[in-house]
């Protein structure tokens, strides 16, 4: 594998909030710690965790806590999203400031925009923060499709260090990794989790799993399985994390799938099932039923 900086499992955490929607700074750190004692990285306000309903304030106590927290064992990646461009420009200014090694950002998703308005949306965003940036291309939130070609012309930014994409799309995948995969400035993370395996035999620098927040270690042995050359391995870990999946995933909605989640956490003690407006918890009845599955 490619001498990459950016590399291996970044999970996209949950945000553990309180029943008054608050920032909850100890179960950050229990989580945080849970993570980098597998060996994996947090990606912070990701889709996971509920990134467009974290208020500014909150984002930034996010990242500082995972900054002490982590104790430098692991990367921490910050999400950005929204659609003010000079309070995104703020906010990943505060993420570096806080102590966030990469900027993961999204792209603004009110208007539906042109391939070179998103082209200059990223250079204009990697030209301004002094930080990382990672292109984060999300098709299920945005609706919207960051061209591959596009994604070739800001690889070669110097700024612009990889790209997630969570695109459930076979072809453009390789398309994608064929693009990172001889560089070493350039990274490719498969956020689609359940073809985590086969993004790394292709040549996939990285993987980021939601089911992670659950069984980071299982995740971390698949990585480490793939890039090891050992697929029968990553490939019956594959499996088995499909299966953890399909408990919280199962004929629920993309929020409702978040909040099943956090209730697969609370039984490891890290954190209450709580959400971010609009989102809410499931019924005591649902609670218990996927308690029951684990």
């Amino acid at each position: 594998m490619k001498n990459c900086k950016y590399r291996g499992v970044v999970v996209p955490m949950v945000t553990p909030v309180t029943e008054e929607g608050n920032l909850d700074v100890a179960a950050v750190s229990r989580i945080i710690e849970f993570f980098a004692s597998n060996g994996v990285s947090p990606l912070l306000m990701g889709t996971t965790g509920e990134g467009n309903s974290v208020s500014a304030a909150d984002g930034i106590l996010l990242v500082r806590t995972a900054i002490v927290a982590a104790k430098g064992r692991v990367l921490v990646y910050a999400g950005l999203t929204g659609n003010c461009f000079s309070e995104q420009l703020a906010q990943a200014e505060a993420f570096t400031r806080a102590g966030a090694d990469v900027i993961v950002a999204t792209l603004p998703s009110y208007y539906a925009l042109t391939e070179e308005q998103m082209y200059n949306y990223y250079k204009t965003l990697a030209d301004s923060i002094k930080g990382p940036l990672m292109l984060y291309n999300i098709l299920a939130t945005t609706h919207m499709t960051i061209p591959v070609n596009v994604v070739k012309r800001l690889a070669d930014h110097p700024n612009i260090v990889g790209l997630k994409d969570s695109e459930r799309d076979l072809d453009r995948m390789k398309e994608c990794i064929a693009i990172s995969k001889d560089r070493e400035d350039f990274a490719y993370f498969c956020g689609w989790a359940a073809q985590s395996a086969y993004s790394l035999s292709l040549g996939g620098d990285g993987i980021v799993p939601s089911t992670g927040n659950y069984v980071p270690e299982m995740f971390q042995h698949l990585y480490e399985a793939a890039v090891n050359g050992d697929m029968a391995t990553a490939e019956r870990l594959q499996n088995d994390t499909n299966e953890i999946a399909k408990i919280y995933q199962a004929g629920r909605t993309l929020g409702q799938s978040l909040t099943a989640l956090k209730v697969m956490m609370q039984t490891k003690g890290l954190c209450d099932p709580w959400m971010l407006m609009p989102l809410t918890r499931l019924s005591a009845e649902e609670e218990q039923e996927i308690k029951a599955k684990l």
